[in-house]
This record gives structure tokens, sequence and C-alpha cells, in this order.
């Protein structure tokens, strides 16, 4: 099982350069872990993308209704004080915004502090190396 940061969640329900770097990740293992607010984080992108003329509305209505489908299958941290503790450690130390930090708190309670070794799926610059410092194996290797 590994960690799914919100960024590396979109490209498995639309096609982008990254797509099969994903995909293949979940082909080799499709068992997910996510943070409880991902459908929201990614609900946030999709809906920035539509206003920005990407997507029309109901283009935005499938590729939600795919997220939902994906993350309907997954496993998910659920919030509460130890995350937030966390999530507020980790902005001491790294430049994270406040999802960011909340997602990477998530991975770190799921795995009970414990990353060598573990996997975290991210294709966001900024929390891929925010997580390597913390510990993780951050997937995929090359963007």
């Amino acid at each position: 099982m590994r960690f799914w940061d919100s960024s590396a969640l979109i490209p498995l329900v639309v096609r982008e350069r990254r797509s099969p770097l994903v995909e293949a990740l979940v082909a080799d293992d499709p068992d997910m872990m996510v943070w409880w607010a991902s459908l929201v984080e990614c609900g946030s992108a999709v809906h920035r993308l539509r206003r920005e003329g990407v997507f029309a509305p109901a283009e935005a209505a499938q590729v939600l209704a795919g997220l939902t489908s994906v993350l309907d299958a997954a496993n998910a941290v659920e919030p509460g004080d130890e995350m937030c503790a966390k999530a507020l450690r980790l902005l001491g130390v790294h430049p994270l915004r406040a999802a960011d930090a909340l997602q990477l708190a998530a991975a770190l309670l799921w795995i009970r502090d414990r990353p060598h070794g573990k996997d975290f799926v991210c294709l966001d610059e900024r929390l891929r190396t925010a997580a390597v410092i913390e510990g993780f194996l951050v997937l995929p290797a090359v963007l």
C-alpha cells in the first residue's frame, strides 16, 4: 500500500503526460492510502481548471465522478488532533502549504512515524522534497 498525494490522483482520471507514470504505480499496487480531504483538494483543482476553460462543466462533472470512484476504493486517514500537531511541525520545518502539510502529516500518521521504505506518491516538487527529508521513498522516481 502506498500513500497518494492529491497531485498524483488527478492524472489517474485526466489524461496528461504524467498519467502513464501514476497508472503504472496503481497497476503495481492498487491499494491506496489518502488523506480524508483528497476529494476536496482534487475538486478544487478540477473546478479551477473549469473556471480557466480547460474543462466544460460536463467534463468537470465526469472528472469528479472518476475521482470519487478512485477515492471510494481507497483507504483514508481521518483528521484529528495528532494530524494537526504533525502538520504544524511540518509547516515549521518545510516550505509547505497547509494542505500539503496535512497530507504529509496524514502519511506519517498512517505509518506511525516510521517512513523509511514506505512509498509516498506525489507530483508536487515542494511536497516531494519534504517527503524525502521526512524519510519516505517518493514515487514516481522521475517526473
